[in-house]
C-alpha cells in the first residue's frame, strides 16, 4: 500500500524553502513551491545593490530556473494569506486553495520597529530588491541635491550629505561601510559640495557593534569604521524619525537619509496556524523543527524559533539552508515509508561581517581573522552561497573591477511612480 505523504507545499523560496525542494529531487512526492516573487534573493548581498556596487541581477536568480531539471516541483507565484487545518490547505491570494499532506513554512522575516510603524516612511529597511533600488535611488540623489544647494543653501547640503544607519548588527555595520566607501568614491565626480561634510552615522542601543560577535571582533570593527569616516554611537537610543532628521537620547541628528537594519519581525506564518508567540512573531519549534502540537507541519529559517540551548539560533542563511535540507530528508524517508528519528543539530561554522574593502571581521569554527585576510574570506563565503555560475562569476568580475579602479559601477538614478515603476 502506498505511503499517504504524496504532496509536499513550501511556502517561500528564499535559502531554506530552496534547500527544501533540492532535498526531495529524488523523493516520490509531487512538491508546490509557492512565492510572491519569481527569483530567489540572495538577501546578504541586497546592500551592495543599494550603494551601487551590484545589480539585481547578480544576487538573484529566477525560481523556475533554478529548479528547471527537477521534475517533482511545481513553482506558484502568488502571495499566500493563510492555512486552513482543517482542511490541509493552504489559502492564496488568487483564490486557489493548494491541498498538501506535509508543509514547510520558510516565509522569512519582515521589518520591526518596535511598535513604531510610523517610523518605516522614513527609516526604510532592506529585504528585497525594491527596497534596494528605492534605497540606492535615495543614496544616489541626496548628492544630486547636495550638489545642486551646496552654494544656496549649504546647510541643507550638509544634512542631504548626512546619512544614518540605525542598528549595529552585521546588516548595518555592512551597510554604514558602503556608505562611507561610496561617500569617498563619488566625491571626484562631483564640483561643489565637500568631501570634508559627508557625514555616515551608525546609531546602536547597545554597548557595543556587532554584540553576537566575540568583543576583539566587535572592537575592530568599530575601530574600522571610525577609520573610514563613520561616527559609531552606542548607548543611543531612537526616540524619533523624520524626514530631516533622527531624535535620540543623545540628541538630535540631522540628516535626510535614514536606514533601518535594528530588528526584524517574523512572518505572519505562526498567525496562519494560530500558534501563540512571543514579540517578535517566530513560531517556536521542537527538535524536528515542528510546532507543538503539530506532525504535518515544519517552520524553518527566519520564521521560526529553535532554542535547544536556550538561545535562538540567528537568521543567517547557513541556519535556513541546514534546516531546510533536514526537513527534506525526513520527509523523503517519510515518503518512502523508512524511520527517521534524528533531530535537527546545527553545524555552526562561524559569523561573519565586512567592514568595507580590505577590512572585515570572521570567527570561523573558533578561529577569529580580521582585515584582508578576513575579507577574502567574508568574499569568498558569499560568492560559494550564490546560486549559479554565472552570478558568481559576474560578482568576482565587479568586485574585482571596483578593487582596481575604486568606482562604483551602478550609480544609475531611476525614478518611480508611487506603484514603484520605473518613470
Amino acid at each position: 500500500m502506498p505511503h499517504p505523504l504524496k504532496h509536499v507545499v513550501i511556502v517561500g523560496a528564499g535559502f531554506g524553502g530552496l534547500s527544501a525542494a533540492k532535498a526531495l529531487a529524488k523523493s516520490p512526492v509531487q512538491i508546490t513551491l509557492i512565492d510572491q516573487q519569481n527569483h530567489h534573493l540572495f538577501q546578504p548581498l541586497l546592500y551592495q545593490v543599494a550603494t551601487a556596487s551590484l545589480t539585481p541581477a547578480e544576487i538573484a536568480t529566477p525560481i523556475r530556473h533554478v529548479l528547471r531539471k527537477q521534475g517533482n516541483v511545481r513553482v506558484v507565484m502568488d502571495r499566500v494569506e493563510g492555512v486552513d487545518r482543517a482542511a490541509k490547505e493552504v489559502l492564496c491570494e488568487s483564490g486557489e486553495r493548494v491541498g498538501y499532506d506535509a508543509l514547510i513554512l520558510a516565509t522569512g522575516a519582515q521589518h520591526s520597529y518596535f511598535g513604531n510603524d510610523a517610523w518605516a516612511e522614513h527609516a526604510p529597511g532592506l529585504k528585497t530588491l525594491q527596497d534596494a533600488l528605492a534605497l540606492r535611488e535615495q543614496v544616489l540623489s541626496a548628492f544630486e541635491k547636495a550638489e545642486l544647494l551646496a552654494d544656496s543653501d549649504p546647510e541643507a547640503a550638509k544634512a542631504y550629505q548626512s546619512f544614518v544607519v540605525i542598528g549595529a548588527g552585521p546588516t548595518g555595520v555592512e551597510m554604514a561601510g558602503a556608505i562611507g566607501e561610496l561617500a569617498a568614491s563619488v566625491m571626484r565626480d562631483f564640483r561643489r559640495i565637500d568631501p570634508a561634510d559627508n557625514r555616515v552615522i551608525l546609531v546602536e542601543g547597545g554597548p557595543r557593534v556587532l554584540p553576537s560577535f566575540a568583543e576583539k571582533l566587535s572592537a575592530r570593527a568599530a575601530s574600522d569604521l571610525s577609520e573610514l569616516g563613520v561616527e559609531v554611537r552606542v548607548e543611543t537610543m531612537v526616540t524619533g524619525v523624520s524626514d530631516t532628521q533622527v531624535e535620540t537620547n543623545q540628541g538630535v541628528i540631522d540628516a535626510r537619509t535614514c536606514i533601518w537594519a535594528a530588528g526584524v519581525q517574523a512572518s505572519p506564518a505562526a498567525d496562519w496556524l494560530g500558534i501563540e508567540t512571543g514579540r517578535s512573531g517566530h513560531a517556536e519549534v521542537d527538535k524536528t523543527l515542528r510546532p507543538e502540537g503539530f506532525d504535518d507541519v515544519y517552520v524553518i529559517g527566519d520564521t521560526a524559533r529553535f532554542a535547544p540551548q536556550g538561545d535562538a539560533l540567528p537568521g543567517i542563511a547557513p541556519v535556513a539552508k541546514q534546516m531546510g535540507t533536514y526537513v527534506g530528508k525526513r520527509l523523503d524517508a517519510e515518503a518512502r515509508g523508512k524511520g527517521f528519528d534524528k533531530p535537527f543539530r546545527y553545524a555552526d561554522a562561524g559569523a561573519l561581517a565586512t567592514i568595507g574593502r580590505n577590512r572585515a571581521v570572521a570567527d570561523i569554527f573558533g578561529l577569529k581573522v580580521t582585515g584582508f585576510i578576513g575579507w577574502l574570506l567574508w568574499g569568498a563565503a558569499h560568492v560559494y552561497f550564490l546560486i549559479g555560475f554565472k552570478n558568481r562569476l559576474f560578482v568576482v568580475l565587479q568586485w574585482l573591477w571596483a578593487y582596481v579602479t575604486w568606482q562604483r559601477g551602478v550609480r544609475l538614478i531611476m525614478h518611480r511612480d508611487q506603484d514603484g515603476n520605473v518613470t
